[in-house]
C-alpha cells in the first residue's frame, strides 16, 4: 500500500448511490474513509418538498455498512449568501441561471473542502461523474468515462486548488457499472433514482417557488414587429426556447407553427415570441462571456479553436474563441446555435479535457470591433 492509500479521505455524501459507491472504492483502495452530509437548504417547506431527511437516512446507513464515520454540517447560510441570492439577482435581471456551476465553486469545493480540512482530512471525495489528472504542478479536469454521465460542464468554475485535493472515485466508471456495485455491496441506495432540477426547489412548482422571493410583474406577448399575441405571467418564469406555457392559441393572423421566447425586452417587461424552431432570431453563430475561468493556466495566445457546450448535455460544439483581454471572450461557432441563453455558461473543451469557460453575457455581436484577426493559433493542450 502506497503513502497516498493511506491517506484520510472525506467524502461527501448524498444519499444517492455515486458517492456512496465512491465511499466503498476508497476503502477498498485502503484510505482512511469517513462521510460527511452536507445541509444546504431550509425553508418552511423543505420538509414537504425536499428529500433532504430520507437522503441522510440513506447516507447514515451507508456509512454504517462500511463502519465509517459520518459527520453532518450545515451550509445553508452560506449556500443562501453565495448561490441563492445570485440566483435571485440573475432572474431579476432578465437572465437564467445555472445554480449548480455556483454551487459546486461555492459550497461543495470550497465550504466543504474548507471544513474536512480543518477536521483533518488529506483529501475530499465526491460521486461526480469526472476524472482529473496531474500535469506537472497542474491539474487537469477531464470527462468521465461515462459521457453520457458527465458532470465536468458543472465543475468547469471549480477552483484548481480544490482540484488538487479532491478525488472522483466513480470518474472511471459506467453508471450501470456503479449501480452494480452497489448492489454487490448491499446498499438499499442502489437503484435510487438520480436527483434532478435544482436542488432547493424539489419537487415544488417552479413558479411558486421563485414567486415567493421575486414579486412577478405580468406583461405582453409581441411579435418581432409589436404585434400583441398575449400576455405572460413575468419575465422570469420563461427562458429563451421556451414553447410550452405561453398560453398562446390558434390566431387568424398567424400560421400553426408552434410560437417560442426568442427575447426579453426587459425595459418594457415584454416577452417576444416567434414561430418555429428554426427561426433566425433563435439562432445564434456567436457570444459574448464574461466571467472566465481557466482550470489550468489560462491560455496565452489571442485565440484558439476548441470545441464548447453551452448547456449540459449539449454535444460538443466547433469553436474559435477570441481573448480581447483576461476577462472577456468572444466564441464564434461553426455552425449556428440554437437559444442561446445570457446567465447560463459557456464550457471549453479539448479532446476530454475540459479547459474552463465563463458565464454567457450576451449573444450575437463581436468585442473585437473592426479588428480582423486570422490564422490565429490553436491551443495546444499536452
Amino acid at each position: 500500500m502506497n503513502n497516498l492509500a493511506r491517506a484520510r479521505v472525506i467524502v461527501g455524501l448524498s444519499g444517492g448511490v455515486d458517492s456512496a459507491v465512491a465511499a466503498l472504492l476508497l476503502q477498498e483502495q485502503g484510505y482512511t474513509v469517513e462521510g460527511l452530509f452536507m445541509d444546504n437548504w431550509e425553508d418552511d417547506e423543505a420538509e414537504t418538498y425536499c428529500t433532504a431527511a430520507q437522503d441522510f437516512l440513506d447516507a447514515r446507513q451507508i456509512c454504517e455498512q462500511l463502519d465509517i464515520p459520518l459527520h453532518k454540517v450545515n451550509f445553508a447560510a452560506a449556500y443562501r449568501e453565495r448561490v441563492f441570492q445570485d440566483f435571485l439577482d440573475e432572474y431579476a435581471a432578465g437572465r437564467t441561471p445555472n445554480p449548480d456551476v455556483l454551487c459546486n465553486n461555492e459550497i461543495k469545493f470550497k465550504a466543504f473542502l474548507d471544513y474536512a480540512l480543518r477536521l483533518g482530512a488529506d483529501y475530499i471525495a465526491t460521486g461526480h461523474y469526472a476524472r482529473t489528472r496531474r500535469i506537472g504542478n497542474e491539474v487537469r479536469l477531464l470527462r468521465a468515462r461515462d459521457e453520457s454521465k458527465d458532470q465536468t460542464y458543472f465543475l468547469h468554475a471549480v477552483a484548481q486548488t480544490a482540484l488538487a485535493k479532491t478525488l472522483f472515485p466513480v470518474g472511471e466508471l459506467l453508471k450501470n457499472e456503479v449501480r452494480r456495485r452497489a448492489r454487490q455491496a448491499g446498499f438499499s441506495n442502489h437503484a435510487k433514482k438520480d436527483s434532478t432540477g435544482i436542488c432547493f426547489i424539489g419537487e415544488r412548482k417552479f413558479s411558486n417557488f421563485l414567486g415567493k422571493y421575486l414579486p412577478a410583474q405580468p406583461g405582453y406577448i409581441e411579435t418581432p414587429e409589436g404585434t400583441l399575441v398575449g400576455t405572460h405571467r413575468g419575465l422570469m418564469y420563461y427562458t429563451l426556447g421556451q414553447r410550452q406555457g405561453l398560453g398562446i392559441g390558434g390566431r387568424r393572423d398567424a400560421a400553426e407553427t408552434p410560437w417560442y421566447v426568442a427575447a426579453k425586452d426587459i425595459k418594457r417587461n415584454v416577452l417576444v415570441v416567434v414561430q418555429g424552431h428554426e427561426h433566425p432570431m433563435l439562432m445564434q453563430q456567436s457570444l459574448i462571456a464574461d466571467k472566465l475561468h481557466w482550470i489550468s493556466t489560462a491560455p496565452s495566445a489571442p485565440g484558439f479553436d476548441c470545441t464548447a457546450r453551452c448547456r449540459y448535455r449539449q454535444a460538443d460544439q466547433l469553436c474559435h474563441v477570441t481573448l480581447p483581454d483576461a476577462h472577456r471572450c468572444h466564441v464564434e461557432f461553426l455552425t449556428p446555435q440554437r437559444a442561446l441563453t445570457p446567465g447560463q455558461y459557456v464550457v471549453f473543451y479539448c479532446g476530454d479535457e475540459c479547459l474552463g469557460g465563463g458565464v454567457i453575457a450576451d449573444v450575437g455581436g463581436t468585442i473585437m470591433k473592426n479588428e480582423v484577426i486570422a490564422s490565429l493559433p490553436i491551443w495546444s493542450v499536452a
